[in-house]
């Protein structure tokens, strides 16, 4: 006698969904396990070039000192920086400073304090309008 077939109960999942709901936990908690260290290493990675263009940075201020400490060794330059920056001359020199505006007309200066008084006033009276003038507008 041959033994009916058992019926089959057809349940609402399908057969291949526990598979997948298996392998879509494996690749979540890899992710898990592997998103910290790879954010650790782009942070260092981001660290490392920073450091990098700071040293690169340094080295060119450095380069740019060596070469101003050889420009000061030249007796020449100090001679140069002397007269422009101290306005040292060489004996037997006449040195001239300019004054002025650089297009040659003179430099007028307005002085408020001194317009409002009267001009025969003593340079003391001038004086302490000026102070109680500059304090004044503080």
């Amino acid at each position: 006698m041959r033994r009916p077939k058992p019926k089959r109960v057809f349940s609402s999942r399908r057969p291949g969904s526990t598979r997948t709901f298996a392998l879509v936990t494996i690749f979540f908690i890899f992710a898990l396990v592997l998103a910290p260290p790879i954010q650790h290493y782009f942070n260092q990675r981001a660290q490392i070039n920073a450091l990098q263009a700071q040293v690169n940075d340094d080295r060119a201020a450095l380069e740019a000192a060596r070469l101003e400490l050889m420009r000061w060794q030249d007796p020449e330059y100090v001679k140069a920086q002397a007269r422009e920056r101290l306005h040292f001359v060489m004996p037997g020199e006449r040195q001239y400073i300019v004054t002025g505006t650089p297009d040659g007309e003179p430099e007028v200066v307005a002085n408020k304090v001194a317009d409002q008084l009267e001009d025969g006033s003593p340079w003391y009276t001038r004086m302490i309008a000026s102070i109680t003038q500059v304090t004044g507008e503080k």
